[in-house]
């Protein structure tokens, strides 16, 4: 099992940035790929972005070259732990949505999902 938990959402004004942290913990070393999904109002929930074990990176077109991807290598000793961002600049109002950390193995790379960190842009 992996735990997530995702931090840094929060409001800003259209053309701004903003961070989303996700840690994950548990079996942290079954992890192939983390991504993050994102729920507007009335909408279907989406896949943004993801990056895999060997770094190989996926943006959905409505992000390109605006949303940033990363992640870093399990640490921790015993209580292994490992961390995901999404840079996000120059937001628009139609950004605006409860974004979700995503991990999962290579059999099931969708498993395991965040609480959600709402993140709100004004016009």
């Amino acid at each position: 099992q992996v735990q997530l938990v995702e931090s840094g959402g929060g409001m800003v004004q259209a053309g701004g940035s903003l961070t989303l942290s996700c840690v994950a913990s548990g079996a942290v070393n079954s992890i192939y790929q983390m991504a993050w999904f994102r729920q507007a109002p009335d909408q279907q929930r989406e896949l943004i972005a993801s990056i895999t074990s060997d770094n190989t990176v996926k943006y959905d077109d409505s992000v390109k070259g605006r949303f940033t991807i990363s992640k870093d290598n399990p640490k921790g000793g015993i209580n292994l732990q490992m961390n995901s961002f999404l840079q996000m600049n120059n937001l628009r109002p139609e950004d605006t949505a409860v974004y979700y950390c995503n991990a999962g193995p290579y059999w099931n790379p969708t498993s395991y999902w965040g609480q959600g960190a709402e993140v709100t842009v004004s016009s």
